[in-house]
């Protein structure tokens, strides 16, 4: 669902930054972090929670968190000593301070015009016609935040009205239902698919063959 603060639109679905109908490039971890603080709003987040959503595992400085909210409120605009979004916490952390709103209407639009989806807990991932990437790396085309999802996990490749899932050596093994993948396998409607310990759902939303053709 599209996420509107200001005069700004963050989609997390498409993984785009954007000021009306321009959309501000930023990078991969920046996005994570913008789109942590505004679910989580009004909670402030500590440092420490932020660095292991950025470098999971990864012992960093403290500078290179600071460097991300810096990109941040360059692309917003924001001023760190009358924050319109992003409120320091000196000390502690970080947290999202601004007006946010959601267009349903929009998001819906676009679910209906994907092919396809990944249903997780009530929430669409819409998938394009091509590779589409699932992990916990911030430019992953359907993005998880589950500790038990590599950065890179699987893909999914949607070619003529047919869906291939195939594991990316992630740590955790991707399985459809009870099998783990070992080797590109066809999709029907309604397929289980577990990345780690996190359950999708594969759903067609446009008109496909049945699922007692579809692969033959």
């Amino acid at each position: 669902m599209e996420l509107h603060f200001g005069e700004f639109t963050l989609d997390p679905l498409t993984r785009q930054l954007r000021r009306g109908a321009d959309e501000i490039h930023v990078s991969p971890k920046a996005f994570a972090l913008l789109l942590e603080l505004i679910e989580r709003r009004p909670i402030v987040l500590t440092k420490a929670a932020l660095q292991e959503l950025l470098w999971p595992g990864t012992f960093v400085v403290e500078a290179n968190l600071s460097n991300v909210i810096a990109d941040i409120r360059a692309a917003l605009e924001d001023d760190v000593r009358h924050p319109r979004f992003i409120r320091t916490v000196h000390g502690f952390g970080y947290a999202f301070c601004g007006t946010v709103s959601s267009d349903p209407a929009a998001e819906a639009q676009r679910v209906g015009a994907a092919p396809c989806v990944l249903v997780q807990s009530g929430r669409l991932y819409p998938l394009a016609e091509g590779e589409n990437v699932l992990g916990r790396e911030g430019d992953a085309a359907s993005w998880f935040d589950s500790t038990s999802v590599s950065r890179r996990h699987a893909r999914i490749v949607v070619t003529d009205g047919k869906a291939l899932l195939e594991d990316l050596a992630s740590k955790n093994g991707t399985f459809l239902g009870d099998v783990r993948v070992s080797a590109p396998v066809p999709l029907a409607d309604g397929a289980e698919i577990r990345l780690g310990s996190l359950l999708v759902t594969f759903r067609w939303t446009l008109g496909q063959p049945s699922t007692e053709t579809q692969f033959q």
